[in-house]
């Protein structure tokens, strides 16, 4: 049985349909990342999914708890990190993680063991007798994640947990949730595609309200549907001939060719070939090139990147 079950989940603001009829099963120690242009339903599905938002129509079970009979129940095992932590500034960071560990319930007798395992975990053992104020944004996010944590809960969501922060902050963010991630069950919304890619086993991505993809992240960089992009650098050559022979080859649907001069004074081209996804012309291209007098410098196949996907599927029509 899976983790977590969502079915047909709808949620009307209005006559605004925020989240249109989403369904997915995400299952024990998955770190799913749910992506999505500004006002796609990323924050409206995640709080559906952590009981602050009722939805309009449709099912979520937890664990087999559905949240319209079991929500309590479900909230003990679950930890929510907002987009903006709501933590008190005012407090030290050892007495907010003793409060918060009082409203959830952690055993007196157990709570300096569980302070130790979460401070260590995210990073705040140097910061624990600091007020929440006087720390930067990427500590109050470790706290926020502190706070998410300190009833061991067994799944994590996280809304935009690396918003604001730095490169430093982000990648320090980005190992605490692997850390956290060989345990739990992680989903996590996010605009920053390159945290999806390196940090998430799986991709949903959202956009006005419908879910547009779904899978691996390895599988939807490699799937079917995303052409595929061949780069060239050639001397010797002019535009309009390697235009007309490369467009020539089967597979290649178009060709882009920029002139730029060398540090030798000579020009040289730097191709892009945009090829069908569902084949291969590598080879038929190099012995295309190999019939004519042109100098091939570079040949190099380019990595779909979650970006060029997300743009894809994301895009005005």
């Amino acid at each position: 049985m899976a983790m977590i079950e969502v079915s047909n989940l709808t949620r009307y603001y209005g006559d605004l349909c925020a989240v249109d009829r989403i369904s997915l099963e995400i299952n024990r120690g998955e770190i799913v990342g749910l992506l999505g242009p500004n006002g796609a339903g990323k924050t409206t599905t995640l709080r559906m999914l952590t009981g602050f938002l009722v939805p309009s129509s449709g099912t979520i079970t937890v664990k087999g708890m559905s949240i319209h009979d079991r929500m309590v129940d479900i909230k003990r095992i679950m930890g929510y990190l907002p987009e903006s932590a709501p933590i008190y500034p005012d407090m030290l960071v050892y007495d907010y993680l003793c409060y918060v560990a009082d409203i959830r319930g952690v055993d007196r007798e157990k709570r300096m063991p569980v302070l130790s395992r979460v401070a260590r975990m995210c990073g705040l053992e140097s910061v624990m007798h600091q007020p929440v104020g006087d720390l930067s944004k990427g500590f109050r996010q470790r706290v926020g994640l502190a706070h998410a944590m300190i009833h061991d809960p067994d799944i994590l969501v996280l809304d935009e947990p690396t918003s604001g922060l730095d490169p430093n902050q982000i990648v320090e963010i980005r190992e605490i949730i692997r850390r956290i991630g060989r345990q739990k069950t992680i989903i996590f919304s996010t605009h920053i595609l390159s945290e999806a890619e390196a940090t998430c086993d799986r991709v949903v991505i959202i956009d006005k309200g419908k879910i547009v993809a779904d899978g691996p992240t390895h599988a939807l960089m490699g799937g079917d549907g995303v052409d595929a992009a061949i780069s060239l650098v050639l001397s010797g050559a002019t535009g309009g001939d390697v235009e007309t022979v490369l467009k020539s080859v089967d597979g290649v649907r178009a060709v882009e060719v920029d002139s730029r001069p060398s540090s030798g004074g000579s020009d040289l081209l730097h191709v892009r070939l945009t090829c069908d996804s569902s084949s291969d012309p590598r080879a038929a291209i190099y012995n295309r090139i190999k019939q004519t007098d042109w100098v091939l410098l570079e040949f190099s196949s380019q990595t779909r990147s979650l970006e060029h996907i997300f743009r894809k599927l994301t895009r005005e029509e």
